[in-house]
C-alpha cells in the first residue's frame, strides 16, 4: 500500500544560484590577478591589523544600528542569496490550476485533502480559508495583511547589509589614517616610510572592496529576492480568490500567466503549457 504524500515528500531540492556562488570569488580573484600582473605582491594585501579594523569596526557599527535579532535574521537570510528560495513558477501555477479545476467540478470543499499536502504555507493558508467558507473580502484582507507583514520582515536583511556597505569604506579610511599616524611616528627612519604607507592604505582597500564586492551586491540580491517573493504571494492570493469564486480554469490560467516568467508565456502559445489536460481547462 502506497504511503500518502506529505508536505516533505513534495518539497523540491534546493536550487543553487551558480552565478551568485561564483561571483564573489571571481571578482576578488580577478582583482588579485590584476594586482599580480602589475607586479604587486598579493601578500602585501594580507594585513591582519587592517582586517581587524575594517571588519571589527563595521560589525560594531552594524550592531549599534540594528538589534541583535535583526542581525541574526540577516545572517540566516544569506542562504537565499546563493539558493533560489522560490520553487519554479510553472510548478506553483500547475497546482493552482489543478485545485481550480477540481473545485469547479466537485466544489471547493473537495480540495481539503489537497490543501493538507500543499507545500507552500501561504497558499495553504489561503486555500484553507476558502475551504472554510471565508468570503473573498475576508480572504483578500487577511492575505494582503500577511503579504505586507512578510514584506516588511524581508526588508530587514537588505537594510542591514546596505548599512554595512555604507560603513565599511569609512572604517577603511579610519584604518588608513591610523596607519599614517604610525608612519609619521617613524619619520626618522626613511626605510620604513614606503612599506608603512602601503600598509596603511590596505585598510582602505579592505573597506571599499568589502562594500562594493560583497555587502552592497548581497543587499541588492536580497532586495530583488524580496520583490520576487512578494510578487509570488500576490499571484497566490489572486489564485485563491479565483478558486473561491469558481472562476473558469481557462480564465484563471490567463491571469496566472501575467505573473509567470516570459519563458512560460511563450509556451502558452503551444496549448496547455501548465500541464493541465484540456478537459479540465473548460
Amino acid at each position: 500500500m502506497a504511503k500518502p504524500k506529505t508536505r516533505t515528500d513534495r518539497t523540491a531540492k534546493p536550487r543553487f544560484d551558480v552565478t551568485a556562488i561564483a561571483a564573489i570569488p571571481a571578482g576578488i580573484g580577478l582583482i588579485l590577478f590584476g594586482q599580480a600582473i602589475e607586479g604587486g605582491a598579493v601578500g602585501s594585501l594580507m594585513q591582519v591589523a587592517a582586517a581587524l579594523i575594517v571588519f571589527g569596526g563595521t560589525a560594531g557599527a552594524v550592531l549599534l544600528s540594528f538589534s541583535t535579532a535583526q542581525v541574526l535574521q540577516s545572517m540566516k537570510a544569506l542562504r537565499n542569496v546563493f539558493v533560489e528560495p522560490l520553487e519554479p513558477a510553472a510548478d506553483v501555477i500547475k497546482r493552482i490550476m489543478s485545485y481550480a479545476a477540481k473545485a469547479r467540478r466537485t466544489g471547493v470543499m473537495t480540495i481539503e485533502e489537497d490543501v493538507n499536502t500543499e507545500p507552500d504555507p501561504f497558499l495553504r493558508r489561503g486555500l484553507s480559508m476558502a475551504v472554510d467558507g471565508s468570503s473573498q473580502s475576508q480572504i483578500r484582507a487577511t492575505l494582503e495583511f500577511e503579504i505586507d507583514s512578510i514584506s516588511e520582515r524581508d526588508g530587514v536583511p537588505p537594510r542591514v547589509f546596505e548599512a554595512a556597505g555604507g560603513y565599511s569604506p569609512t572604517i577603511g579610511i579610519i584604518g588608513a589614517v591610523l596607519g599614517l599616524i604610525h608612519v609619521m611616528e617613524n619619520l626618522s627612519d626613511p626605510s620604513k616610510l614606503g612599506p608603512g604607507i602601503a600598509t596603511a592604505f590596505v585598510a582602505t582597500v579592505y573597506g571599499v572592496g568589502l562594500a562594493n564586492l560583497i555587502l552592497l551586491p548581497i543587499a541588492g540580491k536580497m532586495r530583488e529576492r524580496g520583490r520576487a517573493a512578494a510578487r509570488r504571494r500576490e499571484m497566490l492570493l489572486d489564485g485563491v480568490v479565483a478558486i473561491q469564486e469558481g472562476l473558469n480554469p481557462r480564465l484563471l490560467e490567463q491571469r496566472m500567466l501575467t505573473f509567470a516568467p516570459d519563458a512560460i508565456k511563450e509556451q502558452s502559445k503551444k496549448g496547455a503549457p501548465l500541464g493541465i489536460p484540456s478537459r479540465e481547462r473548460s
